[in-house]
């Protein structure tokens, strides 16, 4: 058998990732369910908050659907990076990763295939809540930069719970569970400054929702996009984003090992 160098192995491990991130695209294509989780449910959450709950929102001077918008933002990419415990789960359980392990392909691959087509399916859901956010009045001030620099902080936050949905749907058992452990994703951007300020709410939970990891993404996006103070939230939130990043890509490793051990 011929050993490959660590370069070679490299690009054959990045080429399998490629062919696992073909695969998980055209599943995703041909998930009617997904298809509405990715598309429908973030313009339906927009429109909730903007139509139901906007009239009833005081956040101070301007328009609440300019204040809402990066929080649907994140909350919608919550949503959609949670699907990849439930996507990878199933895989597990039906039996499709066992017979990728009987092919000469990188193990981290799988991994690979199913953070970056997240990746990429949240990135595209983001611009379409955007642009349904300007039809809607959304009003942004940012230039070419700032705009670059909002989506840059977007990616970022979708890798990190990319890789953390993989290690929570390593970590189940079948994909009803997988579903179950990403409901904190769900959960902590409504406890934010994602739809009103965090100093309306009680004095313990203002302390929680400031020092969570998705109010200063949410901070930082809206700053950028609106020019509205950023202070060090830009800091924290790259930081916070690496943290759960380096966890959630550590520990899924270490389960699909264990996982798919011989």
């Amino acid at each position: 058998m011929t050993t490959l160098s660590p370069a070679r192995r490299t690009v054959r491990a990045a080429q399998d990732a490629a062919t696992m991130l073909d695969r998980n695209i055209r599943h995703t294509l041909r998930s009617p369910d997904t298809m509405i989780m990715t598309i429908a449910l973030p313009v339906m959450i927009l429109l909730m908050f903007v139509y139901v709950f906007g009239g009833a929102m005081n956040v101070g001077p301007g328009a609440y659907i300019d204040y809402v918008v990066p929080g649907i933002i994140l909350l919608c990419a919550g949503f959609g990076a949670a699907t990849t415990a439930v996507s990878l789960s199933t895989d597990l359980t039906d039996g499709i990763v066992d017979r990728f392990r009987a092919m000469d392909i990188a193990r981290s691959a799988v991994l690979t295939g199913h953070v970056v087509e997240s990746l990429i399916r949240n990135m595209i859901t983001t611009c379409l809540v955007i642009g349904v956010a300007v039809a809607l009045g959304f009003r942004p001030t940012a230039d070419p930069a700032r705009w670059l620099g909002a989506l840059a902080i977007i990616a970022i936050f979708v890798l990190a719970l990319s890789w953390l949905a993989a290690a929570l749907g390593l970590l189940a058992r079948n994909p009803e569970a997988a579903n179950g452990f990403t409901f904190a994703f769900m959960f902590l951007p409504y406890v934010s400054s994602a739809f009103v300020p965090t100093e309306s709410m009680p004095t313990w939970l203002h302390r929680f929702a400031e020092n969570q990891p998705v109010t200063p993404v949410i901070e930082t996006v809206r700053g950028l996009l609106m020019g509205t103070p950023i202070g060090d939230s830009a800091i924290t939130a790259i930081m916070w984003c690496a943290g759960i990043a380096l966890a959630g890509y550590l520990a899924a490793g270490a389960l699909f090992a264990r996982r798919t051990a011989d």
